[in-house]
């Protein structure tokens, strides 16, 4: 488990690099996931936490807002990057989170370079981002399954079918 407090967990790309290379000096396996993680709910956990279990450290790319609205739409993110960067802090699961503004996550994988990349069980390891330089580096990729019936859009859905005009 994390040594870091919920505040701390939240850091730039300069620092979440040198949390991450301190890591690996102690011999630490660092896990590396992202997402946007609007509306975070059971889903969500369930798969972070399998996530973590893949080794000893998990950083958590978190889409900022002008990222999400472009893949999207502009309805999103329902919850803004800061709340959604603190919410996932606060999970006893997650070690770091880092925020990027880039479409995907590649930048970031490249400057971390975690020992193991983790998507969910809708990509296949030709469609997950940064999987080749995880794969040249030495490293693994992994894909986890979804809990069935939850996702951030059928709350939307289910959200938008109980509003009364």
């Amino acid at each position: 488990m994390s040594t870091l407090h919920t505040p701390q967990k939240i850091q730039s790309q300069t620092q979440a690099q040198a949390q991450v290379e301190a890591w690996k000096a102690a011999g630490k396996q660092v896990v590396f996931t992202n997402g946007c993680f609007d509306l975070l709910h059971l889903g969500h956990v369930d798969y972070l936490e399998k996530a973590r279990n893949l080794g000893d450290c998990l950083v958590v790319g978190l889409n900022a807002d002008t990222s999400v609205r472009r893949l999207k739409g502009e309805e999103r993110p329902l919850v803004t990057e800061d709340d959604r960067a603190r919410v996932l802090a606060a999970l006893a699961a997650v070690d770091l989170v880092v925020l990027f503004t880039e479409d995907t996550p590649q930048q970031l994988i490249e400057s971390l370079a975690p020992d193991v990349l983790v998507k969910g069980g809708d990509y296949t390891l030709e469609t997950i981002v940064g999987a080749n330089f995880v794969i040249e580096k030495g490293g693994r990729v992994e894909t986890i399954a979804f809990v069935d019936g939850r996702s951030t859009t059928q709350l939307v859905q289910k959200i938008k079918g109980l509003k009364h005009d």
